[in-house]
């Protein structure tokens, strides 16, 4: 069976206030200082979208230097008056677009980000060469439960892939100034090594080009249906599995015995 290099593309519906920035402020200091404890301590901190810098001060108590990447040109350019005397970097430019490969020193990744990129910022933080030690993300309450659920999505075998996953605070549509149409979560992802091969990924996207459709079908063409659940009794997979039944190893397994 012949699979290509895996195509990252989940999907996601996100929302945003502006299309431009998706810019909503969390101010209760509670939340912001449990954000700031999930990231730890350290040298260093790169936080995606600083904002007025509400969750750069917390940061800042906890690590030696913060890189705060902002996109807009204006809050680049007033949050080091915010922070007279600290260690703090302000880079104006598109997180996508930073240069986190370039960054010499460990250090972990923080940001309340826009609905609406999180699946690029996502994907960029789990395939540098070198990867964050801990990635601390406040996103779309929905997202951050697909990506943590035991029903499993393209999204969530991504992650889990590259990723230990641990979710955290739940943050109400309420708490932000303006308020989105959601609610947000806090996500916690551990980087590591790539569990399974582009190859491997390549075949779960496969397996979900139907969701939910039973998997046996979504997999016609790599082998006869007789074979195919021949080899799901072998392995240990559901004859009626779904896609989203299938956890990460056991593709591995499932790919192994395609071949």
């Amino acid at each position: 069976m012949a699979v290509g290099r895996a195509q990252l593309t989940f999907g996601m519906h996100m929302v945003g206030t502006n299309k431009a920035l998706g810019q909503h402020w969390l101010k209760n200091r509670e939340i912001l200082e449990e954000i700031a404890t999930l990231a730890g301590e350290g040298e260093l901190c790169v936080e995606i979208g600083p904002g007025l810098g509400f969750l750069t001060s917390s940061l800042l108590r906890r690590f030696g230097k913060v890189i705060a990447v902002e996109y807009d040109e204006r809050l680049a350019k007033n949050l080091p008056k915010s922070f007279p005397g600290k260690n703090l970097e302000v880079v104006n430019g598109d997180f996508l677009q930073f240069d986190l490969e370039g960054v010499s020193e460990p250090y972990v990744v923080a940001g309340n980000i826009p609905y609406y990129i999180t699946s690029p910022i996502i994907e960029k933080v789990l395939t540098l060469e070198k990867l964050p030690e801990r990635v601390v993300l406040l996103i779309q309450k929905e997202v951050a439960e697909r990506i943590a659920s035991e029903k499993e999505t393209v999204l969530s075998l991504f992650v889990k892939n590259r990723a230990t996953v641990s979710a955290g605070p739940i943050v109400r549509a309420q708490e932000f100034t303006p308020p989105p149409k959601v609610d947000s979560q806090v996500i916690v992802l551990e980087p590591h090594a790539p569990e399974v091969s582009g190859e491997v990924f390549s075949l779960i996207q496969r397996g979900f080009t139907s969701p939910r459709k039973k998997l046996v079908h979504n997999l016609a063409g790599t082998k006869s249906k007789e074979e195919l659940e021949e080899i799901f009794k072998i392995i240990g997979i559901a004859v009626d599995a779904r896609p989203g039944d299938v956890k990460l190893k056991m593709w591995q397994k499932l790919y192994d015995a395609l071949i």
